[in-house]
């Protein structure tokens, strides 16, 4: 038998590094693309996003003023304007439907801001430093829970209609976004809290904390990372429930009162259907339906794209 040469580790060739794993959000994008159905969700609210921002522009306000033909014309082909027909002024109910998405746009964005912002801040405070600072949130969002949220629009609908300058630049619209932004942190607060009271005590933070490092840095570097599933799955959830909450306030008189919004046309509707004229609350309620769709199956293969838990799961 011929004897094998020996090789020392001097002569042993280098063993490559392993290559950097992949962050979170590359595993969580590469999954969203792979799904066809994820990435038509993606296109579906990206298309209703750039309506909203496409409706900032002060060329939409002169478009959903003007009159493009005679009251209550039924849908034709032709230019854009007659796609969806005429409302009773004889002004396009495509324009008007896109107006909406500008509403909802402006309604998503700020509410979100304002109460996730809230709850995420609130409740890994509370779950992580525990003690009293825990005892007086829990205290406070169990209180905030406790006033049906409808009341307080009430109340916030009062104060800002004694001041004509407030309804009248905004149109009813500070009124839902500060009354969901008060009282929408409470489920995502809860759920945050318990989430951190379980990853506070895991092994990874144990040892982050006795390397050294400062609570300001668990908090953001490796908790928070491990529990934006949740709040990605409350921001499409809640997303929904703000475009419906529109609609519901608009209804009783609560919401959009000056401009066009999804609420304000299924409002107007209501005497039209006894003329026989559905293409205005059709559009309405088609663009609802879908974009809620588009969201809530969108936030559901983030929440599985994004859960660290799920990470190797196909």
């Amino acid at each position: 038998m011929t004897p094998q040469p020996i090789i020392s580790s001097e002569d042993a060739p280098p063993v490559a590094p392993p290559p950097p794993p992949e962050s979170l959000l590359r595993v969580a994008w590469r999954r969203i693309y792979s799904n066809w159905v994820s990435m038509t969700c993606v296109c579906i609210v990206g298309l209703y996003v750039l309506a909203g921002l496409a409706a900032l522009t002060p060329t939409m306000d002169r478009l959903i003023t003007q009159p493009v033909g005679g009251v209550y014309d039924a849908p034709r082909w032709g230019s854009p304007s007659v796609w969806l027909g005429t409302d009773i002024q004889g002004q396009s109910v495509f324009w008007r439907t896109i107006y909406g998405a500008r509403v909802a746009l402006v309604l998503v964005v700020i509410t979100s801001i304002l109460s996730l912002g809230i709850g995420t801040i609130l409740g890994t405070v509370a779950g992580y430093f525990g003690g009293w600072i825990d005892v007086l949130i829990v205290w406070l969002f169990t209180t905030i829970s406790s006033i049906p949220w409808l009341l307080l629009v009430l109340a916030l609908a009062y104060v800002l209609s004694s001041r004509p300058a407030l309804a009248e630049r905004f149109d009813g619209l500070p009124v839902i976004i500060i009354a969901l932004g008060l009282t929408d942190w409470v489920g995502l607060c809860r759920l945050l809290r318990g989430e951190v009271l379980k990853h506070r005590e895991r092994d990874y933070v144990v040892s982050a904390r006795a390397a050294g490092a400062g609570d300001g840095r668990i908090i953001f570097r490796h908790i928070l990372p491990n529990v934006a599933h949740l709040i990605i799955i409350t921001f499409s959830l809640s997303a929904v429930s703000y475009v419906q909450a529109e609609v519901v306030l608009t209804f009783v008189g609560l919401g959009i009162s000056g401009k066009p919004s999804w609420g304000r046309m299924i409002d107007d509707a209501r005497l039209e259907l006894l003329r026989g004229v559905w293409w205005q609350i059709a559009a309405a309620t088609i663009a609802i339906f879908v974009l809620c769709l588009a969201l809530n199956i969108l936030g559901d293969d983030l929440r599985d794209a994004l859960d660290p838990r799920l990470r190797n799961v196909s």
